[in-house]
């Protein structure tokens, strides 16, 4: 019985801290109603999982360690699952040489794009959805090997004037 214990709370707390990564992956990219949803499932998991720990500890500390290698599986899950998901939005700060930046936007028309000139470089502002960035990054260091290149998380909106 005790082996069918320690498998619950390793899986809970993986399924717990996997849920919990997608939460704030979820309400980043404004779904909040579905964020709230997952940190209601997370709160019920983690109660049930933290009181079958708790029950007993001392006479079986090992609950502790499934308890944490669990929450270790689930929060490289969670990041796994992060990075495969790829929601949302960046933008991409690149700074070309005058000569690139003109190029660089034709490469990427397809994106909404901002030309800033300054006296020494162009800033081009490229919104991409997360999961094309390292893509058009690597793009645009093919084109311009020295560019300045900042990814920032965009949230895109389509806010209309009263």
């Amino acid at each position: 019985m005790t082996i069918v214990i320690y498998i619950f709370i390793f899986l809970a707390k993986v399924i717990e801290n996997a849920l919990a990564t997608l939460r704030l992956i979820v309400i980043a990219d404004g779904k909040k109603w579905f964020g709230a949803i997952l940190s209601l499932v997370t709160a019920i998991i983690w109660a049930i999982s933290t009181a079958y720990v708790v029950l007993n500890i001392f006479e079986d500390p090992f609950k502790v360690v499934i308890f944490a290698l669990g929450t270790f599986l689930g929060s490289y899950l969670g990041s796994l699952i992060e990075e495969k998901t790829t929601m949302g939005s960046n933008l991409l700060i690149v700074g070309v040489d005058a000569s690139y930046s003109k190029k660089i936007r034709n490469k990427f028309n397809q994106y909404k794009s901002f030309l800033l000139k300054t006296n020494h470089e162009d800033i081009i502002l490229i919104t991409v959805p997360r999961k094309r960035s390292r893509d058009v990054i690597n793009q645009i260091i093919e084109i311009d090997e020295s560019a300045t290149i900042i990814s920032e998380a965009a949230k895109l909106s389509n806010i209309k004037p009263n």
